[in-house]
């Protein structure tokens, strides 16, 4: 199928190269030259695993082409993706000027197709409020006479994983009225569900949108939900890795998202359920639920923090109470495989302990820059894992890169003052770390001294 993807962020980009690899012809366009540019030469402006590979094999055959204009492909295209961003308003709703704008920018590019031509099927593939399909098809119909339909295509994309989410999906959710946008729709994702034997679901446009914010937002629960439970372990003396385990053996609970953690961040939960709760507001149906979840979240950023303080003995009104304290910490990035800062809770740590005095030096594997470029020298910033560490007084860990789980401990021991870690991504068990002298402190689980 000929297919344009409008917008080359993260969803677009994604989307657009798994396009291609589905045998579909594919334009991708954005109003940045620049991006266009580099995106036109192989260059991916974010890192994902997998995203480099798919982008210089189908730029090289042909299938994946990038242009500014919006009108190039508009004449032959069976569909148009709309995958701009939709940022957080003040008042917590998803901004939507941006796909309003490009709704009218199809509108305006339809004249370009003939009469009698098949309906272009324009997808919301952004995150986008219940409501938005309706929304954008009022702005394409203020601007031609051409036939369209507007199709509800949330995504399901995890950063770090997304190339293998898109070409092998759980579930493909379409809102659509018609047969004909269902067919359309069916011709581009079939050959991904036949290799993941994923379901598909059709249904109302309003009922797709929901899906996505329910489907971030129970997620978001989960994880809430399992960081109350380790806070508590600590209290009462219990593990939470025992607990999460038997808990997700019960088929109905099942063990993903039950991993303790420093609360949730990236570009989707945080703004979702600020979205989800403005929706509920407005229909006067507040979701307490979600709101427990979300200030259960702000809670956790803080509990590393807390741990680093209580451990120092600092006290309140003693001003730079760690002005002489040097910390390493491991990871910047909101998780594991991506370069995303946004929401992380590495920010608000080193935030903290720049108030406090400290001096920080960190390391991640992809999201330097992206820190460099928010902070600036806030903090200094290691080569190496290794380099991190060299004279701090503790090591503090904020995202589960898997080198970090396989560093060497011994050397790690060497350049640290002291066998301190504080793991607020649990990488060791306690009992371990204790045999060989460490004082650690993770998340439900007991705290150990060394010797």
């Amino acid at each position: 199928m000929q297919v344009l993807v409008i917008g080359s962020g993260y969803v677009g980009l994604v989307a657009a190269a798994c396009f291609a690899e589905a045998g579909h012809r594919i334009l991708g366009v954005d109003v940045d030259a620049a991006k266009v540019a580099t995106l036109s030469r192989g260059e991916s402006p974010i890192f994902e695993p997998g995203l480099d590979e798919l982008l210089a094999r189908h730029l090289a055959s042909g299938a994946l082409r990038f242009t500014t204009d919006l009108k190039a492909g508009i004449a032959d295209a069976d569909a148009a993706f709309i995958c701009v961003g939709t940022p957080q308003s003040e008042d917590g709703s998803a901004d939507m000027k941006y796909v309003l704008a490009v709704a009218g920018q199809i509108g305006d590019a339809m004249a370009l197709r003939a009469k009698d031509a098949k309906p272009l099927i324009v997808v919301d593939k952004s995150t986008v409020p219940v409501g938005t399909a309706a929304r954008v098809h009022a702005e394409i119909a203020a601007h031609t006479d051409r036939a369209f339909e507007v199709v509800s295509n949330p995504e399901f994309l995890r950063e770090g994983s997304a190339i293998g989410d898109f070409l092998e999906p759980d579930r493909v959710v379409v809102g659509c009225r018609s047969d004909h946008a269902e067919a359309v729709m069916k011709g581009l994702y079939q050959s991904f569900l036949d290799r993941s034997g994923g379901k598909w679901f059709r249904m109302d446009p309003p009922s797709a949108e929901l899906t996505k914010y329910a489907a971030n937002a129970m997620l978001a629960l989960r994880i809430s939900f399992i960081n109350e439970i380790a806070n508590l372990a600590e209290c009462v003396g219990a593990d939470v890795d025992h607990v999460k385990t038997a808990i997700g053996a019960d088929h109905r609970i099942g063990p993903a998202f039950l991993n303790p953690g420093p609360g949730f961040g990236g570009s989707c939960f945080p703004k979702d359920l600020q979205a989800l709760l403005k929706v509920g507001r407005e229909q006067g149906h507040p979701l307490m639920t979600l709101a427990a979840t979300v200030e259960a979240n702000r809670h956790q950023k803080q509990v590393l923090l807390k741990k680093v303080k209580a451990h120092f003995g600092v006290q309140a009104g003693v001003p730079a109470p760690l002005k002489d304290r040097r910390f390493a910490l491991w990871g910047l990035a909101f998780k594991a495989n991506t370069d995303d800062i946004r929401e992380s809770m590495a920010l608000e740590l080193i935030d903290g302990l720049v108030n406090l005095g400290a001096e920080v030096v960190v390391h991640d594997f992809a999201a330097m820059e992206a820190v460099k470029a928010k902070i600036g020298d806030k903090v200094r910033y290691a080569e190496s894992p290794l380099a991190a560490c060299e004279g701090a007084d503790a090591l503090l860990i904020a995202t589960e890169w898997s080198e970090y789980r396989e560093a060497d401990l011994e050397a790690v021991a060497k350049a640290l003052k002291a066998r301190r870690i504080f793991d607020g991504r649990n990488l060791f068990r306690p009992e371990a770390m204790q045999a060989k002298g460490w004082t650690y402190h993770s998340l439900g689980r007991r705290a150990v001294e060394g010797k």
